[in-house]
């Protein structure tokens, strides 16, 4: 439980940065809309590209967000096909980024600091970039498809930079070419702002807290995708790799753990304002799973860890 009680009260500056956000929505009139697209298109493909340039990479390892992006997209691909039944507001669309990815970047890697240390943060970080890859390939054009046609849907994931600084980071480190440092403060702000504005863009969106979970049944169905099934099926991993596999160590299995409860990306909102599809409804549910996984996360870390 003193670690439980140690992750509690490392969480609550992310909730003071979500009410510092909704402060200057309200009363400041500040864009969560232009916010959103200096967001998606300069400080995350930033901070892709400086994890994976830091990270130790192995064939195994390279596989990670691969493995990850493949679970993330079978998970939203399989929720959206249930929410198309029960949902008929349009926002069926936004499903799959509420359930196959997570707030791995600005929630996750304080968490996975406490609980990993340096070295186990850059693992983690590996981990985090196959929901990156869904969120900016699969879960895009998922959300892109409740408003855009086929053609206009893949060109504008075709035009997402995060994808490309991944890969181009991947063959930088494979061969052995590392960011000059006069570049390494840079980006080390850049992770920062990536965290702090990524967190207030959520509070930006939300203009009144009066019927925040929006609609019930979008905002159940992405508890349970979120909260129930994610975390069954890193469970379910964790089992077979340990007992069967055997291909990866503990640190993994772990680290993809903590993937599988972190609330609902704040992503999620980003992409849901730059497409104009139900960002209020993503907004409200990002939120209340975000004050959900307060006592969420701490509690679920000292039962598997």
């Amino acid at each position: 439980m003193a670690a439980a009680f140690a992750l509690f009260f490392k969480l609550i500056p992310l909730y003071v940065t979500v009410v510092l956000g909704w402060v200057a929505g309200r009363y400041l009139e500040a864009s969560g809309r232009h916010i959103a697209g200096i967001m998606l298109y300069i400080v995350t493909p930033s901070v892709v590209f400086s994890g994976v340039m830091a990270a130790p990479l192995s064939a195994e390892v390279i596989m990670l967000p691969f493995l990850v992006f493949g679970l993330a997209s079978l998970l939203g691909i399989t929720q959206m096909m249930l929410a198309k039944k029960v949902l008929n507001d349009g926002s069926a669309n936004i499903i799959p980024l509420c359930v196959g990815s997570g707030n791995t970047g600005y929630f996750g890697v304080p968490v996975a600091l406490l609980l990993f240390g340096e070295e186990g943060l850059g693992l983690y970080i590996v981990c985090m970039l196959g929901t990156t890859l869904f969120e900016n390939s699969v879960g895009f054009y998922l959300a892109a498809r409740g408003r855009y046609s086929i053609r206009d849907a893949l060109w504008r994931v075709l035009k997402l930079p995060s994808v490309y600084a991944f890969l181009a980071a991947v063959a930088l480190n494979l061969a052995g070419v590392g960011i000059p440092d006069i570049f390494v403060p840079l980006f080390d702000n850049l992770r920062g702002a990536y965290s702090i504005l990524g967190m207030m863009i959520i509070g930006m969106s939300i203009t009144s807290f009066r019927g925040l979970a929006g609609n019930v049944r979008f905002t159940a169905l992405a508890f349970f995708g979120k909260f129930v099934v994610w975390p069954l099926v890193a469970i379910v991993f964790w089992w077979l790799d340990s007992t069967v596999l055997g291909i990866y160590e503990p640190a993994v299995h772990k680290a993809m753990f903590l993937i599988s409860i972190t609330p609902i990306a704040a992503n999620t909102v980003v992409i849901a304002t730059l497409l104009d599809t139900s960002p209020r409804q993503a907004a409200g549910t990002v939120l209340l799973t975000t004050l959900f996984a307060l006592a969420f996360i701490p509690v679920m870390i000292s039962l598997a860890f």
